[in-house]
């Protein structure tokens, strides 16, 4: 492993440590000082990404966000690296095969922590025809090449196959019995937590000594720099660069003339445990009517299940917080009740959230034809140089990140003559990232291993010197004091939304949130001081 890691069951490394007063520090020195040789603008999983490419490369980098930590779309994921099946039934077979070869990245070298192997039933219900069964199946094995060809062993990823009736109904006891014809066992990738992914990558990028700067914005920028605003204090200031990179994600557009995304929006359900029953699998629900495309639902670690996800274009302006309409919950309800014989009500509902896809729009102008669904564009990612020489990177998704970053990085270099080599990023280990041998002997819960790798056991040990810390930070729930006393220690969180909205999923449940809050202020008040 390389420096990107820590030592088993060690501390956290301080210069992987984000806090309050690192920020200050690094944020006085950067802004009216020195020309860095890269400025990131945006820190969801992509802007991270180019921060930790460029910096293990030896470059000098600044990275901003107006925010938070993937506070945009990579913190409405579904939670998924997929391996690019989806793309294969439209014919975009370079973006499949590169789906597939960093799913195999994130699996076997750089996050085996945060992304394991997920088992997927398809029921054969009497709504999949038998030439809609024949397509799964031939879809699936046409999946299990693109692992072949792109190298993921077959111990991270088993085989797919048919199951017979019974067979399914033990993996999925939920699904309707009744006309049951059996079932398509499959696996992909899944995230542990897609915010966790994105502050493991800007930990590791800080640890190469990239400036993670929070809760600043860029007010306007050019190739050579930007003019920034601290939201902390209102202050506003100059930080020079030699490469600017953009990757605000669907705020891509407002800030570079010429990008055009057309956002699509995602929304998932959040279910309590229990009321689908045990879910050994998750499952893939076709849509009736349609060939290729399926509803997730997806059980969690902390008990709760997610069902997603729509795809659905959205008009008009970006907001932070995307709101979940209700014709979005209808349709997911809806599939639900095509397949399973357990009844999931409006008020089953326990929470929902959308995320916004930054689909880059290379389709005529407006006048010149209808616009073809949001479902039809590519995922393929582009890298645009504007005419002042801000590199763009848009498009693309989650688990393609690291080569979005690279990619972006490597323009940068080309455009502005940095003195570079190529991305190391593929070999590069994140933050707690280790052999699963390794992870297997730790002396730390599970479920914190699955979640902070390596550093579970500092994670852990919180809660040993002080019995306080192992509190749960509300009732039924197994997120504890200790880990917000981690996130705020060594992750950069600055304030009670960034502990329960993105290092924790606490405040997916609007009622769970609001008995956690009086919990993360007080842990606030304790770490950082009265914010």
């Amino acid at each position: 492993m390389s420096s990107g890691s820590t030592p088993a069951g060690g501390p956290a490394s301080p210069g992987t440590s984000l806090t309050a007063g690192r920020r200050a520090r690094e944020l006085a020195r950067t802004v009216g000082g020195e020309t860095v040789d890269v400025l990131v603008v945006g820190l969801g999983a992509t802007g991270a990404g180019a921060a930790l490419d460029a910096a293990a490369r030896g470059l000098s980098v600044a990275a901003i966000d107006a925010h938070d930590l993937a506070f945009g779309t990579s913190r409405w994921s579904s939670k998924l690296v997929h391996g690019g099946l989806r793309y294969l039934a439209s014919a975009q077979f370079g973006v499949a095969h590169e789906s597939a070869v960093e799913r195999g990245v994130l699996m076997e070298r750089t996050a085996p922590h945060l992304v394991g192997a997920q088992p997927f039933v398809l029921p054969l219900t009497p709504l999949v025809s038998r030439r809609q069964a024949a397509l799964a199946r031939a879809g699936l094995r046409a999946g299990d090449g693109l692992r072949l060809a792109a190298g993921t062993a077959r111990a991270t990823l088993p085989a797919p196959r048919g199951l017979s009736a019974v067979e399914t109904r033990h993996l999925a006891p939920a699904v309707r019995g009744p006309g049951l014809r059996g079932g398509l066992l499959s696996w992909d990738g899944r995230l542990t937590d897609d915010a966790r992914l994105v502050t493991a990558i800007a930990r590791t990028a800080a640890g190469r000594g990239a400036r993670i700067l929070t809760r600043v914005r860029a007010l306007e920028f050019t190739g050579s720099g930007a003019r920034v605003r601290d939201e902390l204090t209102g202050e506003e200031g100059e930080i020079r660069a030699r490469a600017v990179i953009n990757a605000a994600g669907v705020w891509a557009g407002g800030l570079v003339d010429g990008i055009r995304v057309r956002p699509s929006r995602g929304t998932h359900l959040v279910l309590r445990e229990g009321l689908l029953g045990p879910l050994p699998a998750g499952l893939h629900i076709p849509v009736p009517g349609e060939t290729n495309r399926f509803v997730l639902v997806l059980p969690q670690d902390d008990g709760r299940v997610y069902v997603g996800l729509t795809d659905e274009p959205v008009e008009g302006g970006v907001p932070d917080v995307p709101e979940v309409p209700e014709s979005d919950i209808g349709f997911l309800l809806d599939v639900l009740a095509s397949a399973l014989e357990v009844p999931v009500r409006r008020e089953d509902v326990a929470g929902a959230f959308a995320g916004l896809r930054p689909l880059l729009d290379t389709t005529p102008a407006a006048g010149s034809g209808a616009a073809p669904r949001t479902a039809d564009l590519s995922r393929r990612h582009a890298v645009l140089t504007s005419a002042d020489g801000v590199i763009t990177v848009v498009g693309g998704k989650l688990t393609t990140y690291r080569r979005m970053a690279e990619d972006a990085v490597d323009a940068a270099v080309a455009v502005r003559r940095l003195a570079a080599g190529p991305s190391p990023t593929a070999a590069l280990p994140l933050v707690g990232a280790a052999s699963p041998q390794r992870l297997a002997v730790l002396r730390a819960p599970r479920r914190l291993i699955r979640r902070y790798g390596t550093e579970a056991p500092a994670v852990h040990a919180l809660g040993e010197r002080d019995p306080r810390l192992r509190e749960p930070v509300l009732d039924g729930h197994p997120v504890t004091r200790a880990e917000l006393v981690w996130a705020l220690r060594h992750e950069g969180a600055l304030d009670a939304s960034d502990l329960l909205d993105r290092r924790t999923r606490v405040g997916l449940v609007p009622s769970d949130r609001a008995a956690a809050l009086p919990t993360a202020r007080e842990a606030v008040g304790e770490v950082l001081g009265a914010r």
